[in-house]
């Protein structure tokens, strides 16, 4: 009878080492996932799916507030209500995006982007905005607006010709021209529904 408690201690302390061990070992494979975790997969995770809204803290100290609707590795685009178009904005210019815990959960499992999705750069999208001759609001780190239309777009800068909101770019309606850099860019306002995606 000994015997019997004997084995089964050293049977209940083997299955209690197994379990820690595994245990160890789900908790460090997990870590290795979370290192390899972008903020483009978590932000992935997040497009359509919010509970609601998030606030995005902006450089220059501003903040914004919608839901993520669309993104790509350098850019996030929000819904946040405005009658007009989304709101695009460079992650550059983000300084923190404010989630709710469940969001803040759900996006720490990331989201499977696909690789056309990996591919569409913050350039990508103004090249698209210009050939459509999208009407824009481009709003600057530093508070400024610039309106207009995109004329083209570089690697790391657009060139937009300025208008009035809601006038179409016609040359005779063109007031000037500016050179942007992207790095200078806290949003750019859709001043008319486009899909981005």
């Amino acid at each position: 009878m000994r015997w019997d408690r004997f084995f089964e201690d050293l049977e209940d302390q083997l299955d209690s080492e197994w379990e820690a061990e595994r245990a160890a070992l789900d908790t460090e494979a997990e870590r290795l996932r979370l290192a390899r975790l972008s903020l483009f997969e978590r932000l992935t995770a997040l497009t359509g799916s919010t509970d609601g809204d998030i606030v995005v803290d902006l450089l220059g100290g501003s903040a914004v507030t919608g839901r993520p609707m669309a993104t790509g590795p350098d850019w996030v685009a929000l819904d946040d209500g405005a009658p007009r178009g989304a709101l695009l904005v460079p992650l550059a210019a983000v300084i923190a995006f404010g989630p709710s815990h469940a969001d803040l959960l759900r996006s720490a499992r990331g989201g499977t982007p696909g690789r056309l999705r990996e591919r569409m750069t913050l350039g990508f999208i103004l090249r698209d905005l210009a050939r459509r001759r999208v009407p824009v609001t481009i709003h600057s780190v530093d508070g400024r607006e610039y309106g207009g239309t995109v004329d083209r777009a570089a690697s790391d800068h657009l060139d937009l010709a300025l208008h009035d909101r809601g006038a179409p770019r016609r040359a005779d309606l063109v007031s000037g021209h500016r050179i942007v850099p992207f790095a200078a860019i806290a949003g750019i306002r859709l001043e008319s529904p486009v899909a981005l995606a």
